[in-house]
């Protein structure tokens, strides 16, 4: 008998750590100004800020809004 088991927290980490990977999308701060997009670079400043909103954008999804995707 198979159980159902939740993969939401799982997606939604995997798809917010490919989308706020410093200097994929965008970069903040930047090299140059605030907020750079796709300049593929990085720095240890913009790792810290990223992984704070990353953290943060990870905790709104899972504990405020509640994502759940049940397969079955």
């Amino acid at each position: 008998m198979m159980r159902e088991q939740d993969w939401g927290p799982v997606i939604v980490a995997a798809v917010l750590f490919l989308l706020l990977s410093p200097g994929l999308l965008f970069q903040v701060p930047g090299r140059a100004r605030l907020v750079e997009f796709g300049s593929m670079g990085t720095s240890v400043v913009s790792m810290l800020v990223h992984t704070v909103l990353f953290f943060g954008l990870l905790t709104i999804f899972l504990i405020v809004v509640g994502v759940h995707v049940r397969i079955a």
